[in-house]
């Protein structure tokens, strides 16, 4: 059964996807969306219930961070508030133009970037990368290179955080999303990161729905 707050993505990556263009689909919600004729199911009032507990302590002050996938930027936003110097990036145009207008004065650097091709000085550049329910919303098809692309990000010494839905190990699903299994989960050990903790956790607005919080290390 899809969630009704998924029926708009569904139907814009199924286009894209029977054009064979897997992520297609991001540019063509958000515009739609900006108009009023469609739905983005991750467009939240607050960052990512798995965040504030995590974020608990955490001083940021003189480090870098980079959001993978920002959207609207909430988490980007959270991140930024713990001190992190923060870029944020997406692949929809519209997705980052709308972030800096909910975020006018915000500190965070909004970039329209591609994950699957990012700008050469990103790679193995910031001391915490976020990756939040992006990967997720990608195909199968794509998973190993967008988390291969996810991981290398990360400079020596950094850190990794990933959050993302749970789907139980050879379960298929018509997404999106398509949550990670505890497999796809441990393949962002990879290029000299390794894991420090992975834990299936509730959600604070849903405590029988549990996600991923898992942090990696290089």
């Amino acid at each position: 059964m899809v969630d009704p707050r998924d029926v708009d993505a569904s139907r814009f990556a199924g286009e894209a996807l029977a054009k064979g263009e897997p992520t297609g689909w991001f540019e063509p919600l958000y515009a739609a969306a900006s108009g009023g004729a469609a739905v983005v199911p991750w467009d939240l009032e607050a960052p990512h219930g798995l965040l504030p507990e995590w974020g608990r302590g955490v001083d940021g002050s003189g480090r870098s961070a980079l959001v993978v996938g920002c959207g609207y930027g909430r988490d980007a936003e959270f991140t930024a508030s713990l001190g992190f110097r923060t870029t944020a990036f997406d692949i929809s145009e519209t997705a980052i133009r709308d972030a800096r207008q909910r975020h006018a004065g915000s500190d965070v650097e909004y970039v329209t970037a591609d994950l699957l091709d990012p700008p050469t000085e990103w790679v193995g550049g910031f001391d915490l990368v976020l990756e939040s329910i992006t990967v997720q919303s990608m195909p199968l098809s794509l998973r190993a290179e967008a988390t291969e692309r996810v991981a290398g990000l990360v400079a020596p010494g950094g850190q990794l955080l990933v959050i993302s839905g749970i789907r139980p190990e050879g379960a298929e699903v018509d997404g999106p999303p398509w949550p990670l299994t505890r497999g796809e989960i441990d393949a962002f050990a990879t290029g000299g990161l390794r894991p420090v903790r992975i834990e299936s956790l509730p959600l604070p607005a849903n405590p029988e729905m549990h996600s991923w919080r898992a942090t990696f290390t290089r």
